[in-house]
């Protein structure tokens, strides 16, 4: 080897792209791969050595995120993948070949996640030759269950949005409607909005109505749901306002008929009272039979008085007496007055006087008649 050659192989060597004698990576697999999470990646890193290389091999797997603010992490060490490196990767990761020193330094991933997505290098150094590839994995994730739901007034003449969208999913996600029932056509109206999975119906008819379909989709799947879309004529909101503003005047108009009830009741009573008061004070306090019979012998005795008088003593009754001191006789009630005995006077007498006969009738000794 001459010392140009030489040179050249150092050089190499201190740019860390590989000599171009001595410890070279052979790979040719992709720089860049794009997988489905769940599924298992191989990272290609094939070396051979060269004579000289005579130092110990060391095979390093290093991540650098996707996210640039995050540090890179070392995945192997040596020639055996070393778990407590990097705990995210705990339990998934091996190298492809039982023994890497037979120039096999491929690591394989598995169980992939979306958080697996970043750069990772290969390094294999035995000095004095040193090499590395990087390759790029981008780990992608399958749109979920999109949910499917109509948003605005169900009314013909109406305009109303159909809605689709997927919690999950690696970008860039496409949203695609269909029409599963009738004749499979969206409506001529429709309006499309692939990236924001809407679908707007604008001056919607019955001829719209039906099921329609969304389907959610990147480059490692699809996922769909279904939306039920009916379209009916307007209420008659004329005859619905009629009918309550009629329920409210009949239910006035019974709560008046009914207080008028109560009140129309209410003064009947009350009047009804007041008669009943009145009545009870024009009407005097019933006697007992025992005045009224002493009434009725106090009148046959005047009677009898009237007719036994003559000429002779009429100016003792036809002469008022003012100047006399009324006794205690007077002042008492007429029931207590004491009856004065009839007089004793003959029939033929009586006759001459002009008296008139009159028949008395008979009385107890308390004054009742027999």
């Amino acid at each position: 080897m001459d010392l140009r050659t030489s040179c050249l192989c150092l050089f190499n060597i201190i740019l860390l792209a590989g000599p171009a004698c001595g410890l070279q990576i052979t790979s040719t697999g992709p720089t860049s791969i794009e997988k489905a999470s769940g599924e298992t990646v191989k990272l290609d890193c094939q070396f051979t050595l060269a004579a000289e290389d005579s130092g110990p091999l060391d095979i390093e797997w290093s991540l650098q995120p996707s996210d640039n603010q995050k540090t890179e992490q070392v995945c192997t060490q040596g020639d055996r993948a070393f778990e407590h490196y990097y705990e995210p990767l705990k339990g998934r990761v091996h190298f492809n070949s039982p023994d890497p020193k037979n120039g096999d330094a491929s690591m394989n991933i598995m169980g992939l996640k979306a958080t697996d997505t970043g750069t990772y290098q290969c390094k294999v150094k035995k000095v004095p030759g040193i090499s590395s590839r990087k390759i790029l994995l981008t780990v992608m994730v399958r749109p979920s269950k999109p949910r499917c739901y109509a948003e605005g007034q169900t009314n013909v003449g109406k305009d109303m949005v159909l809605r689709c969208s997927s919690a999950e999913g690696t970008q860039p996600l496409q949203y695609i409607w269909e029409r599963t029932t009738g004749n499979k056509l969206l409506p001529p109206l429709a309006v499309l909005d692939p990236v924001g999975g809407t679908m707007s119906l604008r001056n919607a008819t019955e001829a719209a109505s039906g099921t329609y379909k969304c389907i959610a989709k990147n480059r490692i799947g699809t996922e769909e749901c279904l939306v039920e879309v009916n379209i009916t004529q307007p209420p008659n909101t004329a005859g619905v306002i009629a009918g309550v503003v009629i329920c409210i005047l009949l239910v006035l108009i019974l709560l008046a008929l009914l207080l008028f009830c109560c009140c129309r009741a209410r003064n009947k009573k009350k009047y009804e009272k007041e008669i009943a008061y009145e009545i009870r004070e024009d009407v005097p306090a019933p006697k007992s039979r025992v005045s009224t019979a002493r009434s009725f012998t106090s009148v046959g005795s005047q009677r009898s008085s009237l007719g036994s008088m003559s000429p002779s003593n009429l100016h003792e009754y036809t002469k008022p007496q003012y100047d006399k001191i009324p006794s205690e006789e007077y002042e008492r009630p007429p029931s207590h007055a004491p009856i004065p005995p009839p007089s004793r006077m003959a029939g033929p007498n009586l006759s001459r006087m002009g008296a008139i006969p009159v028949m008395v009738p008979a009385q107890n000794r308390d004054g009742s008649i027999v």
